[in-house]
């Protein structure tokens, strides 16, 4: 795997600071990494399913082979969100914090 170096001046531009972008490029890399994980997972099972009713488990299907070396060709998830983040295609925004209601004081009175 080759070193891709990037440009850290690029990320001041596009956000308040680098940790913004960075944290931002990080959370949609996991969210692309749960898509390949689930895509992989569902490919894999049908292929389960058919050798299930195989007696030896040991033997590679080579049909997983293939799937699984088709996912090891792929591009990682963090490089997809940071070619994402610099083709200006990942958007975030921040929550809106939410207005917290004065606690209600209770009409006790004291404990003679």
């Amino acid at each position: 795997m080759a070193i891709k170096p990037i440009d850290l001046e690029f990320f001041n531009q596009q956000g308040k600071n680098i940790h913004e972008c960075i944290v931002a490029a990080s959370k949609r890399a996991r969210q692309i990494n749960e898509d390949l994980k689930i895509e992989f997972n569902q490919r894999v099972e049908m292929f389960a399913i058919k050798t299930e009713s195989e007696t030896e488990e040991n033997d590679i299907n080579p049909d997983q082979l293939k799937v699984s070396l088709e996912f090891e060709k792929r591009p990682k998830p963090t490089d997809i969100a940071l070619d994402e983040l610099m083709h200006n295609q990942l958007q975030w925004k921040y929550k809106e914090p939410e207005e917290v209601a004065p606690p209600k004081e209770e009409d006790s009175e004291p404990a003679d």
